[in-house]
């Protein structure tokens, strides 16, 4: 269903970003501490699993989350997703072993592996067909207002009460999160019932192959995230920040602000255009990271890798959209997030190697970041892909 109304702020669209920061506050606002809470479990060395493992099962459910999208609808997935938070959060203080914890963040990544998915169709289906740089910027903004508030939430709570009064809090997060998207409407008009049919993906349908120029991108881009999520909270620690959530908060709150006008600049710009100079913005930023000597600097390079990639973000998913067929809409879009989250496991696999527990090796770790980033920046130009 696509609307032809100018208007992009309607009740659905709004009830929707809301429940999105629900839903990101709760899976991010534990993020900062799992590094040490994994440590003090005696699992030191298997701290670039923590990111790894989310993003692989995330990566794994995609398809089947966008054929479901694409035939059960969207809000039954969106609720499965989010579903699938309220309950990994509260197994949390239960498993208390380093294998224990590590399967519940294999678990825990089916979460985003569907709610996304689902929810960037529901926006596509929603959004003015000219606007839809715009309307992608602000549902990331949603993503990453959740991203930016909950972590120091979560840091402050497990400090001054304890990881399981974290944990539960997650939890309930995602479940108002689910009672907001009880109040959607479906925009899927040809719905088929659940059933075997609706989980069987053959190989033709993992990929949407007018998805995958854009999945390029994103994943060479995304790796800097896998990276931000695995070595900067050590970095900060090394740096004596008390609060390990700030560099996150100084990453999503420039986010935010580059999403809000960054989508209207890819609708009037061009897709390749705007990414061409976020990437290169991307790679300055990693290599200052990797600079940072001082608290100050770290949150202020952080804060310019946020911007770079709000802009990022909405111009790649938006060019997905206008590349892909509307009844393939949610296969496109669990391409596209497919690709998002390999780059992110790559990141945090890659970063967590580079650094190997060693505070020397911080430079290291964003250096190759943001080799990445140039080498985004070499596929748009040399492909010479259009927006």
């Amino acid at each position: 269903m696509q609307t032809t109304e100018a208007r992009l702020y309607t009740p659905q669209f709004l009830l929707l970003c809301l429940s999105h920061v629900l839903f990101a506050g709760s899976f991010n606002m534990i993020i900062p501490e799992l590094p040490a809470y994994l440590t003090a479990l005696g699992g030191a060395d298997y701290k670039g699993l923590i990111i790894a493992l989310f993003t692989l099962t995330a990566g794994l459910s995609r398809p089947f989350s966008g054929k479901l999208t694409d035939t059960v609808g969207r809000v039954p997935v969106m609720v499965f997703g989010t579903l699938v938070c309220v309950i990994c959060s509260l197994l949390y203080p239960l498993l208390t072993t380093v294998a224990g914890f590590l399967l519940l963040r294999l678990f825990h990544g089916f979460s985003t592996g569907f709610k996304p998915t689902a929810s960037s169709a529901y926006v596509a289906d929603i959004a003015p067909v000219y606007r839809r740089g715009e309307a992608m910027g602000i549902l990331g903004v949603s993503m990453n207002m959740g991203a930016s508030i909950f972590p120091p939430v979560g840091s402050w709570l497990a400090g001054a009460f304890s990881l399981n009064v974290m944990f539960f809090a997650s939890s309930g997060l995602a479940l108002f999160s689910i009672l907001i998207l009880m109040g959607l409407r479906e925009t899927l008009e040809s719905r088929q019932r659940f059933g075997r049919h609706a989980l069987k993906v053959s190989r033709k349908e993992i990929l949407e192959p007018t998805a995958l120029a854009p999945a390029v991108v994103i994943a060479l881009s995304y790796v800097s995230f896998g990276a931000l999520l695995t070595v900067a909270p050590d970095q900060s620690a090394h740096l004596g920040m008390a609060n390990k959530g700030l560099f996150f908060t100084s990453f999503t709150a420039l986010s935010v602000l580059s999403r809000l006008v960054a989508g209207r600049l890819s609708d009037r710009y061009g897709r390749v255009p705007v990414l061409k100079v976020a990437l290169l913005l991307s790679a300055l930023s990693l290599a200052l990271m990797g600079e940072a000597k001082t608290p100050a600097m770290f949150l202020a390079a952080s804060g310019f890798l946020g911007f770079s990639t709000g802009i990022v973000g909405p111009a790649a998913f938006a060019w997905v959209v206008d590349r892909s067929p509307a009844h393939y809409r949610g296969r496109a879009m669990a391409t596209a997030y497919i690709a998002l989250e390999v780059g992110i496991g790559f990141g945090a696999l890659a970063s967590a190697w580079a650094y190997g527990n060693d505070p020397a090796n911080f430079p290291l770790a964003f250096y190759l970041m943001s080799a990445m980033a140039v080498v985004a920046w070499v596929y748009v130009q040399a492909a010479r892909l259009k927006g």
